[in-house]
């Protein structure tokens, strides 16, 4: 055990030297996840939470599982795209996690890519956690409707139904909606008043029609 710790601190160090070799996106949340592992390393079989800023902004998440080893590693605005070519050795990998929930593509299709595009990075990740960590549980959040992001709505749905009919086979994996408790009664358009002020992020009410989904997945 003590073997296997050393060399997770010395894989944690690499990714922190090698990272500030690149110039990625977003570094210095990444570098704020190495400091913060370099101080208390997760133990591994967590239950990681990785993508984008509605994973990072959201702040109780740890507290609204308290009995669980959760580890939240949710990257500013980052794309779906630049998970799969940047960050899985510095906030996925490392941790060795029982499961992986991954919220991402909405902000991909916000900067002009469509679902095929999405689709094709999903395939990519998932093949990549599926040969690394083969044991692990994958759980893909759906892409959620956003009123400041309503006119993108019919993309978004097009790549969570691509997604959704890619990952029905796949072993240790499911598609989660987490859309649907975020519309209007109703409707299929998303309710405001679970929203923050950008109207983009959710604020603690709308987190809890997340955890309401999710806290049978976590368990």
């Amino acid at each position: 055990m003590k073997i296997k710790l050393i060399l997770l601190f010395v894989l944690a160090g690499f990714c922190v030297k090698s990272y500030a070799q690149t110039g990625f996106p977003f570094d210095n949340e990444i570098r704020d996840f190495k400091h913060k592992d370099s101080l208390s390393f997760p133990k591994p079989d967590g239950i990681l939470f990785i993508g984008s800023s509605s994973i990072r902004k959201w702040d109780d998440l740890e507290k609204r599982f308290p009995d669980k080893n959760i580890i939240k590693r949710g990257v500013g605005g980052c794309e779906l795209s630049q998970v799969v070519k940047y960050y899985t050795p510095y906030i996925l990998f490392p941790y060795h996690p029982s499961k992986i929930f991954i919220y991402a593509g909405e902000n991909d299709i916000a900067a002009g890519e469509k679902a095929d595009s999405v689709l094709t990075n999903m395939k990519a990740l998932w093949t990549m956690i599926n040969s690394q960590l083969p044991d692990t549980k994958i759980y893909f959040l759906s892409i959620k409707p956003s009123p400041s992001r309503i006119a993108l709505l019919p993309e978004m749905l097009k790549a969570n139904e691509m997604i959704k009919a890619y990952l029905q086979d796949k072993p240790n994996t499911l598609y989660i909606d987490v859309s649907t408790p975020i519309y209007k009664p109703g409707t299929t358009e998303p309710d405001a008043s679970l929203f923050q002020q950008d109207m983009l992020h959710l604020n603690p009410t709308g987190y809890d029609k997340w955890q309401a989904v999710l806290q049978q997945y976590v368990n």
